[in-house]
């Protein structure tokens, strides 16, 4: 078994890598004056089982690249098989035709990923779970909830409530109130634009209660800041927000900033340097990745990775 890195997230594949005491694999993957990208692999991995490790997060379509072509080179250096591992499944909104004449650019980054040479696929939270179908080849779908819920159930919090801030991320946050023993709400929310939502109603009671928002991912940080206002306004006390994966580009960072979310719970499947000004907490899932790569090569189960104290994830 040998794991390859990307630049996305290198951190993320040397702690993988460490949970599963294998050394990462060494390549070069670089970047020529124009912006075309380069890829060696320095050390042999003819009949190797090998996973490429590469979140596609901002700038997503030169993450992909540097994927496709590190897969390539690796198909054409004789691997036996390779694994595609992305902690972070870039374009996962687009899973659908809602209005005319538009792609379904997540099945087309899943027939990308297999035409580049990707007998597998290893992922984290998909933002829609019906894109494992776009798929012709095996797909072991991860979620981070496990790691979170040990964290929050470790902080005994008290008084709360789950809330998901649309109606989409319900069985989410029901999951999540399960686990917490925790009651539930829920945030009528209306989109106004690609960043920008608004939030108009609550269901459930919320009044005096501690607050903690889930969802799977925020770049804008519109629907979970619209979210806290309202919940604020309706009497919450200390509001919490837990996503899986926190992309947070500028404005994001500057409405997380004015918000009324005292705390941030995200994971590491995307890089991120400090931000000041945001109190973030960041998990990290790369002990699951690295049992889960463990059990694919030994050809094991992956099933009780979602499995925790008699329940699923899913």
């Amino acid at each position: 078994m040998k794991i390859f890195s990307g630049n996305a997230n290198p951190l993320l594949a040397k702690a993988i890598c460490d949970s599963i005491q294998v050394p990462l694999g060494r390549c070069t993957v670089s970047t020529f004056p124009d912006g075309e990208t380069f890829v060696k692999i320095d050390e042999n991995v003819r009949g190797h089982d090998v996973f490429v490790v590469q979140s596609t997060s901002p700038p997503t379509n030169h993450h992909l690249m540097e994927m496709f072509i590190m897969m390539d080179a690796l198909r054409r250096s004789s691997a036996s098989r390779i694994t595609a591992v992305l902690p972070f499944y870039g374009y996962a909104r687009q899973d659908r035709k809602d209005q005319p004449r538009v792609p379904i650019t997540a099945k087309l980054v899943a027939n990308l990923l297999v035409a580049a040479g990707a007998n597998r696929v290893l992922t984290m939270d998909l933002h829609a779970q019906q894109i494992q179908g776009f798929f012709d080849i095996p797909v072991d779908h991860l979620y981070a909830a496990p790691v979170i819920y040990e964290h929050l159930h470790d902080r005994k919090l008290r008084n709360l409530v789950v809330v998901s801030p649309d109606v989409g991320g319900l069985k989410m946050a029901y999951a999540y109130a399960q686990q917490l023993d925790a009651e539930l709400a829920i945030v009528a929310k209306r989109r106004k634009s690609p960043t920008e939502t608004e939030a108009t109603a609550v269901i459930g009671d919320i009044a005096g209660k501690n607050v903690l928002i889930v969802d799977d991912l925020t770049e804008t940080a519109g629907t979970l800041t619209s979210a806290a206002a309202l919940l604020k306004e309706r009497g919450a006390e200390k509001i919490m927000a837990c996503v899986s994966h926190a992309l947070l580009n500028e404005l994001g960072i500057e409405r997380l900033r004015k918000s009324f979310i005292d705390e941030l719970i995200t994971t590491d499947t995307v890089a991120r340097s400090a931000i000041p000004g945001l109190n973030i907490t960041s998990l990290s899932v790369a002990g699951l990745l690295g049992e889960a790569i463990k059990r694919i090569h030994q050809n094991a189960s992956v099933t009780s990775l979602f499995e925790f104290k008699g329940g699923r994830t899913s």
